[in-house]
């Protein structure tokens, strides 16, 4: 049965691909011959764009060569626009420059020869030999990031969530309740990860209001996060309608 359905699905998938490309090459020159889309480089920028776009949305069909030669071509141009500013921001500007081109009044910066050492060190994994060269690097990597991250973290998530539960709940003789709900929050959910003791009776109920903030706090997260991704795809259905279709928003 499986080899029945192998020459079909890709004889399928061969005339979804001509398909797709000739209702593209259409839409394109009408669109040029329509004097909708510019006959210049402007113009095959948005083209190219449209068609890219179009083959990374073609995933949600299946997987197939579009959408790999699009997931390829995009990994490739990342990778060399990456190389390029790595050169010019960093290995030029940080090192090259430092010890070969260095102001006549500074002379060569010799200490820039440390953290290059440390970056070629971390090359030797690609060769196999000399390998544990790159774990010096490493370790100085995590032990400094640990060292720079850790105390902004403690004050970012920690100190600044304790200075609200010290509010006052009163002020101008009226009831804060932004501060109750904060100082309610943070206590019941303390509780509710604290296993040392069985969870009944009134532990019990302030662990239930726990859950019932952690919820809620979890859902507006997830929120946030899904509106986040589809203000992405509305940006992007937006150049395929507005700046190649150019069709004015809103249709309707």
């Amino acid at each position: 049965m499986e080899s029945d359905l192998g020459p079909q699905t890709s004889s399928r998938d061969r005339l979804i691909f001509v398909v797709f490309v000739g209702a593209f090459a259409l839409i394109n020159g009408g669109l040029i011959l329509s004097g909708r889309l510019p006959t210049n480089w402007d113009g095959l920028g948005l083209i190219l764009a449209a068609g890219i776009s179009l083959a990374l949305y073609s995933f949600l069909y299946e997987d197939n060569a579009l959408f790999k030669f699009a997931e390829h071509l995009y990994v490739g141009v990342v990778a060399a626009y990456e190389v390029a500013q790595v050169w010019y921001q960093n290995i030029l500007t940080d090192v090259f420059n430092p010890l070969f081109r260095p102001a006549a009044e500074v002379g060569p910066e010799w200490v820039v020869l440390i953290p290059t050492l440390l970056g070629l060190f971390l090359m030797t994994r690609l060769v196999g030999r000399g390998v544990w060269l790159s774990r010096l690097s490493i370790a100085f990597i995590v032990g400094l990031g640990s060292g720079l991250v850790i105390p902004r973290r403690i004050a970012s998530f920690i100190l600044q969530q304790i200075g609200p539960t010290m509010q006052p709940l009163w002020t101008d003789g009226s009831f804060a309740i932004d501060a109750f709900l904060i100082l309610l929050g943070v206590v019941s959910v303390l509780v509710y990860f604290s296993f040392s003791f069985e969870h009944t009776g009134v532990v019990g109920g302030v662990s239930r209001i726990g859950i019932w903030f952690l919820m809620i706090s979890f859902g507006a997260s997830f929120g946030f996060t899904v509106m986040a991704r589809l203000s992405l795809l509305i940006g992007q259905l937006t150049f395929l309608l507005e700046d190649w279709l150019t069709l004015d928003l809103p249709l309707w």
